[in-house]
């Protein structure tokens, strides 16, 4: 995935409840798709992966459910 997106740090300054309770007004003229890779991005920045990120599969498991 090329870097559409910049996460800019100074971005964020201190503000009160109801203000920070909209965050509904900054996507709502976005599409469905551009709300989506938004949400990606900010997932990979969390856990610190990428789209080439390998799943661990020794921390699930699975077993038949009776």
């Amino acid at each position: 995935m090329e870097q559409k997106f910049r996460l800019d740090r100074t971005a964020f300054k201190a503000t009160n409840a109801e203000d920070a309770n909209d965050h509904v007004s900054d996507m709502k003229d976005k599409t469905y798709w551009e709300r989506l890779e938004a949400a990606w991005f900010l997932i990979n920045q969390v856990y610190g992966t990428t789209s080439e990120t390998k799943l661990d599969r020794t921390v699930f498991s699975h077993r038949k459910r009776d």
